[in-house]
């Protein structure tokens, strides 16, 4: 893999278009990425990753915050990646997704994100010509063409130099997880969960087949009702079956015994129980005749009272409706003279005329009435004329009264029109000037915050200012300490030469092996590490005053820019100004708001004036019609009236006379029915009277008072009938009781006693039924033993060779795990990755060694850890200065990087060896070289200069001042206030 280009737009510190060159800035093959802390330099190394994988490395892709917060709203946050993989050259354009302002309203929306793959040039077999610009699909393309996953690239091509100390510091379990991310052994770890599952689930059916075997035997021991022993439980289960089964036996025999016993007493008892009965059916039979034999005189009474009350149901009748006769000639009359005195009411006496006579007379009064029928409906029509010119009056009022009320709204509209046209002209003026009025809200609002904001900035200048004087103090203090110990270790450096020479041995300076004078220090000596702890302390002030003279600067320009847009404004002076345009806001808003309904209301208005003119028009034109229908009725009415005045006679209106007309006639009518009815119910009231004194005699009775006592209902006949028949049935039984074969020879005084057969019969069949009650419990047992014997066994059998299995699995099971016999407590996981971490140890070792002038070398341990735990992934360092092997974090801080700089080479040359090794043409350093003295610093640089051989470019991102004397190409990354911007450089 080699990068060509990177383009940054509105990503992490970078607000506008940055485009990074490798092609000019590898061209050495080295170069330097540097600048201040927090410029982005890292930033840059993100934004390869994010535009291959769609992710940031480590604490970074947590955030998921990759836009710039100085970028303008409606600029795209986008990432451009040129290189080229497998000799072929692609281009990939990739937008993370975040929020930005809506382009309509307020709020905010999420912008997608989004990515595009394009060849530069002829596109790879087997893959879309025209590229892709689905996430999924890019993705996959990105992991085929460099044969690795985002995690394996970020430890292979980015070195994170903080990770690999923190690797080497780490125990087992860390170490597990990155190794098994970077060389995929997850089908260890499958095989690892296979047997896991597998003994589990074997331990489940193991478990079940032990659990079901335990329940059979509980379920035996209880149907037993024995306690099972612990061991030979089948002999002991065949044991026990013998015994219940020789229980059964007896049981059975001494049921069949009982059995018969029982059914001996219960024929004894039944012969008794027959004897009894006899007695007591003769001695009832008797009893009835005896008490139907009393019964004779009453029996005779019903018999002829039967008889009377048959003869009296039959003269019942013609009585009844001789009674209905009486009563219809009594209603007859009384409605006659009802109908006489209804005549009289109209003054007309009817008393002595004769039916034909009453019929003549109300003949001629219709007549009479009759011949006023058309005068009838002239009188109607009067009326209706009458009702029709009363309304047409009322009409015409009303119209009268609509046509002044009309005029009168017409004279007061044409004011109200121009008064509403007037506050509508004013609505829409303050509407126009609505929006400079917000505008000018807007503007003094953000002047308030502002002026909110600069009391703070200007109390974080003076708190800068108060620093500033402290951390320089403290610089001045530091460089004058180094310089002192730097000139004390000077004016005693011949004490500390002379300190050293021993009898015998050659001087340093002049090889004498003679110290005739050796030189002497009063003073103590200055220690080297005293004085590099004091470079070290000047070196931290310095880059301390630094930032606090870079955090000064910014606090001084906040200060002035704010400044700037108050132009000399207080903050009452906009705090009242702001209120004030406020107010002038909220009544603009609410004069604007009434514009559409001023307007609706002057349309409503004109509307109203044309409406009230038509309307005035169309009443007065129904007050003249009304007036002239009025006339018109008049005349009619007039003419009309005379011949109405002659047909009604003494009555208030013509339909009176006739009403009273056919009411006489009516009267009449009915008075001639009311006597022809009378003479009717006379005739038929005699009839009757001769048929019922016929029929009483022909019954024997001599008056229709006997008769009538002598009646009896249906139920009361049917009751005495029911009597006299039980009566007969009651002796016909009894007589025919007696009469049976059964009962010959027996009396009613005989006796026979039941109860003590009855006691000898319950107690045989109690112990008949205790008997098979046993017999059932011992045979229900033996057969529920036999099955549970038979199950068991099989259950037996069954879990022998199960058990073994689990055994065998078990134990294999946690050897692959790290477990049980396994010496080293290693999984076979972390066998896989202890060989792999073996490789990583060796190709380490050859850069470690070189680095540190060999002196140090990884060493591999496997052995198991403290307590027992897993090893397998020990990573100690051999000191061939000592001969002894210690653990990695005995070492410095120059130490820990040169070891963690020489592990990640390792394993970059360990994993790209298996993705294919010929993609690593470009790789990144991250910091960590300002730990070093200058001779390994020398010796690490030999080992890059190494790393660039064969066209390899490497990139190293410091802030160390030597690199950059050392590197001729940098890029250095500059911080400012409007965002971070790229710089390409070459000494």
């Amino acid at each position: 893999m080699r990068l060509h280009l990177l383009e940054v737009e509105a990503f992490g510190p970078y607000a506008g278009r940055e485009v990074v060159d490798f092609d000019a800035l590898g061209a050495d093959g080295l170069f330097l990425l540097h600048g201040d802390t927090g410029a982005g330099k890292t930033t840059l190394l993100d934004a390869i990753a994010f535009a291959l994988f769609g992710v940031v490395p480590g604490a970074r892709g947590d955030v998921k915050r990759l836009r710039c917060d100085l970028a303008e709203p409606d600029q795209r946050t986008e990432v451009v990646l040129e290189l080229t993989v497998q000799g072929q050259r692609l281009r990939i354009v990739r937008g993370p997704e975040y929020l930005r302002p809506k382009k309509r309203g307020d709020g905010f929306t999420t912008q997608q994100a989004r990515v595009s793959l394009t060849w530069v040039g002829e596109p790879p077999a087997g893959l879309p010509p025209d590229g892709s610009i689905r996430i999924d699909e890019v993705a996959r393309t990105v992991e085929r063409l460099l044969g690795m996953t985002a995690a394996q690239f970020f430890q292979v091509v980015l070195l994170p130099q903080g990770e690999f100390a923190k690797f080497l510091r780490s125990d087992t379990t860390e170490r597990e997880k990155l190794l098994e991310r970077l060389f995929g052994t997850e089908r260890f770890s499958d095989v690892e969960r296979w047997f896991a599952d597998l003994r589990a689930e074997r331990g489940r059916a193991l478990e079940q087949r032990q659990q079901q075997v335990r329940e059979l035997l509980a379920r035996y021991a209880q149907e037993a009702q024995q306690e099972p022993p612990e061991e030979d439980q089948a002999a002991w289960a065949e044991t026990v079956l013998a015994e219940v089964a020789a229980r059964a036996g007896a049981a059975e025999t001494e049921s069949a015994q009982a059995r018969a016993a029982a059914k001996a007493a219960e024929s004894a008892l039944r012969e008794a129980e027959e004897d009894a009965d006899k007695i007591r059916r003769v001695r009832l039979a008797h009893t009835r005749l005896a008490q139907i034999a009393e019964q004779a005189t009453e029996r005779a009474g019903w018999t002829a009272e039967i008889a009377a009350a048959r003869r009296a149901g039959a003269v019942l009748p013609e009585a009844e409706l001789m009674d209905r006769r009486t009563a219809e000639l009594g209603d007859a009359q009384a409605l006659a003279a009802d109908r006489i005195r209804d005549l009289a009411d109209l003054e007309f006496d009817g008393a002595g005329l004769t039916v034909a006579d009453l019929r003549e007379r109300a003949g001629a009064v219709r007549e009479e009435a009759g011949a006023l029928a058309e005068l009838v409906a002239e009188a109607r029509q009067q009326q209706r004329d009458e009702q029709r010119q009363a309304e047409q009056r009322k009409a015409a009022e009303k119209a009268a009264e609509r046509v002044a009320g009309l005029a009168e709204r017409l004279t007061e509209l044409p004011e109200l029109i121009v008064a509403a046209r007037a506050a509508a002209t004013a609505a829409g003026e303050a509407a126009a000037k609505l929006d400079g009025a917000k505008s000018r809200v807007e503007d003094l609002a953000a002047l308030a915050r502002t002026a909110e904001e600069l009391p703070p900035a200007e109390a974080r200048v003076a708190r800068g200012e108060a620093k500033l004087s402290e951390v320089i103090d403290a610089h001045q203090t530091a460089r004058q300490r180094r310089l002192d110990l730097r000139e004390r270790r000077l004016e005693g450096m011949a004490a500390e030469l002379a300190a050293g020479l021993t009898a015998g041995a050659a001087c340093p300076v002049c090889g004498s092996a003679e110290h005739p004078a050796p030189a002497n220090h009063d003073a103590r000596l200055v220690d080297p590490a005293e004085e590099r702890a004091a470079e070290e302390a000047e070196q931290q002030a310095a880059a301390l005053r630094q930032r606090v003279v870079s955090a000064l600067e910014e606090a001084k320009a906040r200060v002035v820019a704010l400044r700037e847009r108050l132009a000399g404004r207080t903050a009452e002076e906009i705090a009242a100004a702001l209120a004030q345009a406020r107010t002038s806001v909220a009544e603009l808003s609410a004069q604007a708001q009434r514009k559409d309904r001023l307007d609706q209301k002057v349309v409503e208005l004109e509307r109203d004036a044309e409406q009230a003119a038509e309307q005035r028009r169309l009443a007065e034109r129904s007050v003249t019609e009304a007036n002239g229908e009025i006339r018109a009725l008049a005349e009619r009415m007039a003419e009309r009236e005379q011949r109405l005045l002659t047909g009604r006679g003494e009555f208030p209106d013509v339909p009176a006379r006739r009403r009273h007309l056919l009411t006489f006639a009516g009267a009449l009518d009915a008075a001639a029915e009311a006597n022809n009815a009378v003479s009717g119910a006379e005739v038929r009231l005699a009839e009757q009277r001769d048929l019922v004194e016929i029929s009483l005699h022909a019954k024997g009775f001599s008056t229709i008072e006997e008769m009538r006592a002598a009646v009896r209902n249906d139920e009361q006949i049917a009751k005495l009938e029911q009597g006299l028949a039980e009566a007969d049935a009651m002796a016909a039984g009894a007589r025919e009781m007696l009469a049976q074969p059964e009962l010959f020879g027996i009396g009613p005084e005989d006796e026979v006693v039941v109860a003590p057969l009855a006691e000898k019969a319950q107690e045989a069949r109690t112990r008949a039924d205790a008997a098979f009650a046993a017999q059932q419990a011992v045979s229900a047992q033996h057969r529920e033993l036999v099955k549970l014997a038979g199950r068991m066994g099989d259950a037996l059998a069954e879990l022998g060779p199960l058990e073994k299995e689990h055994a065998e699995l078990r134990a294999l099971a946690e050897v692959v795990n790290g477990r049980g016999q396994n010496a080293r407590k290693m999984s076979l996981r972390s066998y896989v990755l202890a060989a792999r971490l073996e490789e990583v140890a060796l190709a380490a070792t050859a850069r470690l060694r070189t680095m540190s002038q060999g002196r140090y070398s990884f060493v591999h341990s496997d052995a198991a850890g403290v307590r027992g735990t897993r090893g397998g992934l020990g990573l100690d360092v051999l000191d061939d200065y000592s001969g002894a092997i210690r653990p990695a974090k005995t070492l410095s801080g120059g130490e820990s990087f040169l070891a963690s700089l020489s592990l990640a080479l390792g394993l970059a040359d360990v994993v790209a060896g298996e993705t294919g090794g010929a993609l690593l043409d470009t790789l990144f350093v991250d910091e960590g070289f300002g730990t070093l003295d200058a001779e390994t610093l020398d010796v690490v640089m030999n080992i890059l200069d190494e790393l660039r051989a064969g066209g390899r470019v490497v990139g190293l991102v410091s802030h160390v001042e030597e690199l950059r004397q050392r590197i001729p190409t940098r890029l250095r990354v500059r911080k400012s206030r409007t965002g971070s911007r790229v710089e390409l450089q070459t000494a």
